[in-house]
C-alpha cells in the first residue's frame, strides 16, 4: 500500500502524498523485494482477523437480546468502522502489488475516505466510551443514576460522531485524485500552490484533530476518574470497592494501552515527517512500514478488547453458535 505523510522530493508531483497510514511516500519508491511479499502477507493476516472478530461483534449484539446496552452500541459501531476499513484492505493489497491504483478516480477517493474514516472514527468513539464511562463513575460515586444514558440516546450520539467524523475526512476526499507518475498512475493526494504549505497543514489537522484532542480527552477523564475512585470510602463493601477499583484500572491500562500503541508511532511519525527530511533508505522504509501495519492492527485489537474480554459477550457468542447447531 502507498504511504504517505512526507512529500517525495524526487517526483514531479513533489507535494503529492499517497493514501495510507504510513510515515512516508513511496508511490514512485521501488518496492523491496522482501517487502514485496512480506507486506501483503501480513495486511491479509490483518484482513482475517479483522473481518472474523469485527463480524463476530457485529453478529452477537445485533442478534443477542441480552447485548442491547448504552456501552454495547458504542461497541458496535466501533466494530462497524474497523469492518469498513478491513474490508477494502484487498483493495489496498491489490494496489501494493501491482505498484499502481487501477480502480479510477471515483474508486480511489471512496477509499481513501474509508481509510480516513478508520483514523478518526476509531479514537472518537474510543473518546465517546470513555465520557460514558466517567458519568456512571460520577453518577455511581454519588449514588444517582443518568436519567439520560438510554439505548435511543447512544444511537443519537454514535450518529453525531459519525457525522463529525465526515465533516472532518471531507477535505481528504476533495484532494484525493489520480496522479501519473513515470507511465503508472497512484491514488494520492494532489493539494494546491503552495503543495508544501497544504502538506503541512493536512499533517497538522490530522494530528491535532486525529490524536491530540482526542487522546488528550481520554487520558483526563481517565485519570480523573481513577483518582476519584482513589478516594470513595464504602465501608460496607471495601472488598468490593476493592474489586471494582482493581476491574477499572486494568481496563483503563488496556484501553489506553492499546489504543496509543496503535497510533502514537503513526502521529510520532508525523511529527518527525514535518521538522525534517527523512531519506527513504531500507531502515526508514521499513520502519514505515511496521507503523503502518501497526496501526492497521487495532482493527484487529478492539474486538478482543472490548467485546472478547467480556463475559456477558462469551456466553450471548457461545449461545448464539449453540442454536445455529442445534437448528
Amino acid at each position: 500500500m502507498e504511504n504517505s505523510s512526507l512529500p517525495e522530493t524526487n517526483s514531479s508531483c513533489a507535494d503529492c502524498t499517497g493514501r495510507g497510514h504510513g510515515s512516508l511516500n513511496m508511490s514512485t519508491t521501488p518496492v523491496s523485494p522482501r517487502y514485496y511479499i512480506t507486506m501483503p502477507v501480513i495486511y491479509s493476516v490483518i484482513c482475517a482477523v479483522g473481518l472474523t472478530g469485527n463480524t463476530a461483534v457485529i453478529y452477537v449484539i445485533l442478534k443477542a437480546p441480552k447485548m442491547k446496552t448504552v456501552t454495547n452500541i458504542f461497541i458496535l459501531n466501533l466494530a462497524i468502522a474497523d469492518e469498513l476499513f478491513t474490508l477494502v484492505l484487498p483493495i489496498d493489497i491489490t494496489d501494493y502489488l501491482l505498484l499502481q491504483w487501477p480502480f479510477g478516480e471515483l474508486m480511489c477517493k471512496l477509499i481513501i475516505s474509508i481509510d480516513q474514516y478508520n483514523i478518526f472514527s476509531s479514537i472518537y468513539f474510543l473518546t465517546v466510551m470513555s465520557i460514558d464511562r466517567y458519568l456512571i463513575m460520577a453518577a455511581t460515586t454519588k449514588s444517582r443514576k443518568v436519567s439520560y444514558r438510554t439505548y435511543r440516546a447512544a444511537k443519537i450520539v454514535s450518529l453525531c460522531v459519525w457525522s463529525f467524523v465526515t465533516i472532518i475526512i471531507l477535505p481528504f476526499a476533495v484532494f484525493a485524485k489520480i496522479h501519473k507518475e513515470q507511465g503508472r498512475s497512484h491514488c494520492v493526494f494532489v493539494f494546491p500552490h503552495p503543495e508544501s504549505m497544504w502538506w503541512k497543514g493536512s499533517q497538522i489537522y490530522t494530528l491535532i484533530l486525529g490524536f491530540v484532542v482526542p487522546v488528550s480527552t481520554i487520558c483526563t477523564l481517565y485519570a480523573t476518574m481513577l483518582c476519584r475512585l482513589r478516594h470513595v470510602q464504602l465501608h460496607c463493601n471495601a472488598k468490593a470497592l476493592d474489586k471494582a477499583k482493581k476491574k477499572v484500572t486494568l481496563m483503563v491500562v488496556a484501553i489506553l494501552g492499546v489504543c496509543l500503541l496503535c497510533w502514537t508511532p503513526f502521529h510520532l511519525s508525523t511529527v518527525v515527517a514535518l521538522i525534517m527530511d527523512i531519506p527513504q533508505t531500507p531502515l526508514i522504509i521499513g520502519i514505515s512500514y511496521f507503523i503502518t501495519s501497526l496501526s492497521y492492527a487495532n482493527s484487529c485489537f478492539n474486538p478482543f478488547l472490548y467485546a472478547f474480554l467480556d463475559g456477558s459477550f462469551r456466553r450471548s457468542f457461545r449461545r448464539l453458535i449453540d442454536c445455529r447447531a442445534t437448528s
